[in-house]
C-alpha cells in the first residue's frame, strides 16, 4: 500500500470514528437531558450560556466531519476508479 492509500484509508477511519462519536454524544445529551428533567433540575451551564458542554461537543464533531468530508472530496476528485473503489468501500465501515 502506498503512502497516498495510508493516508486516504486513516482519514476515511478517522471519519468513520468521528460519525461513532457524534452519535454517542447525542445518545449521552439525550440521556442527561432526560435525566435533568426527571430530577427536575436545569443544567446551568446551558442556562448561563445557552449552550451545554455536549452541545458544544456535538458542534464541535460536526464540524470535524465537515472538515474530513471536505478533504475526502478533494482527494476523491483526483482519485483512480480503484482508488476511488477502495475509498468507498473504507467509508462504508
Amino acid at each position: 500500500m502506498s503512502e497516498r492509500d495510508d493516508i486516504l484509508n486513516e482519514t476515511a477511519q478517522a471519519r468513520s470514528e468521528a460519525k461513532r462519536l457524534l452519535q454517542g454524544l447525542i445518545e449521552a445529551r439525550a440521556q442527561s437531558e432526560a435525566r435533568l428533567a426527571e430530577l427536575n433540575r436545569v443544567d446551568i451551564l446551558k442556562k448561563l450560556t445557552g449552550t451545554s458542554a455536549l452541545d458544544t461537543a456535538i458542534g464541535s464533531t460536526e464540524r470535524m466531519i465537515e472538515t474530513l468530508d471536505r478533504v475526502l472530496g478533494e482527494i476523491e476528485s483526483k482519485l483512480s476508479p480503484e482508488e476511488l473503489a477502495l475509498l468507498r468501500e473504507a467509508l462504508e465501515d
